[in-house]
């Protein structure tokens, strides 16, 4: 191999490691930017009672399931999505808060097609204790 044959390697193998460097913070952007409240309505807040018929304490967000009885006696099963765990232990959240049976309290933004699903931002425990879901500003 001559020593031009080196330097045209050279430069091709640093122009394709700056490539792929672009690429991958090209996609760590959007990847990063999956988070929002694109599928619910930011600009409505529901607040319900109901009972908790489970936690879940996971990975990428905690979910709860509760269901709401209306007047009539019918019964909605509902989920409100809240931030990750490490979020939600900033703001006193722990995995054994809640537990299936509890009376709940609390404020979702809903589902932007209407489906029993929202953005868990206030819940009042069975004790009267208030904690945030989502903080103030998170959209």
């Amino acid at each position: 191999m001559t020593n031009e044959d080196r330097r045209f390697f050279v430069r091709n193998k640093s122009i394709k490691l700056l490539l792929s460097a672009a690429c991958f913070l090209f996609v760590s952007v959007s990847v990063s930017a999956h988070h929002g409240a694109a599928g619910f309505d930011v600009d409505k807040e529901l607040t319900l009672k109901g009972t908790v018929t489970e936690w879940i304490w996971s990975n990428p967000h905690c979910l709860l399931k509760f269901d709401v009885t209306d007047d009539a006696g019918n019964v909605t099963h509902w989920a409100a999505e809240g931030s990750n765990p490490v979020g939600m232990v900033e703001r006193g959240w722990t995995k054994q808060i809640l537990k299936p049976g509890d009376k709940i309290s609390l404020t979702v933004r809903p589902a932007k097609n209407g489906a029993p699903v929202g953005q868990l931002l206030k819940l009042v425990l069975p004790d009267g204790q208030n904690l945030v879901g989502w903080p103030p500003g998170v959209r």
